[in-house]
């Protein structure tokens, strides 16, 4: 957050988001929808993540545990739209098709729960990744951090459709 959003937010926005609206949301966790990628160099390292990221079938729009203005209760997949939750990224791996594979593996999780629309509270740094993916800008939003400092997010959209399935490309060996 301190590195890629740096551009889009003040120090001061970046450090009372991180005190009340990022964080850990222990309910993504309960419920089994939130993911993280993970890297090691060889297979004596420990691994370390690298992104992380989720889904949220709960009304919550954004915040993680500490965040006052949670809404726990459950979404309907008829009526509403699940949340795409969460997403970090580090940025070593920025741009580098990881957060891609975890919102791909959330939007068909979602699916596979029966939604058909996805929403999510976007920064401004991660608007041109969501548009990329095709969702749409629904509206701008603040998010209230607290001594009257706000956090500039615009809420986005998409439908989904039934899911392809990714064509694995055989692995080809390597020249000796």
């Amino acid at each position: 957050m301190r590195g890629l959003q740096a551009n889009d937010y003040t120090p001061a926005q970046i450090e009372a988001a991180l005190e009340s609206v990022y964080g850990v949301d222990s309910q993504l966790i309960a419920d089994g929808t939130y993911f993280v990628a993970e890297v090691s160099k060889d297979s004596g390292q420990a691994a370390i993540i690298v992104a992380c990221g989720g889904w949220s079938k709960r009304k919550t729009l954004y915040g993680g545990d500490q965040f006052l203005a949670r809404e726990d209760s459950l979404l309907d997949p008829f009526r509403d739209a699940a949340k795409i939750r969460a997403f970090f990224v580090h940025p070593q791996w920025a741009r580098q098709g990881v957060g891609s594979m975890i919102l791909d593996a959330c939007e068909k999780a979602a699916w596979e729960a029966g939604f058909t629309r996805l929403e999510m509270g976007a920064t401004l740094s991660g608007v041109p990744f969501y548009q990329a993916k095709g969702y749409v800008k629904i509206e701008k939003q603040e998010a209230p951090l607290g001594n009257g400092v706000s956090l500039p997010i615009v809420k986005m959209g998409r439908k989904i459709e039934r899911p392809r399935e990714k064509a694995l490309k055989p692995a080809r060996p390597e020249p000796s």
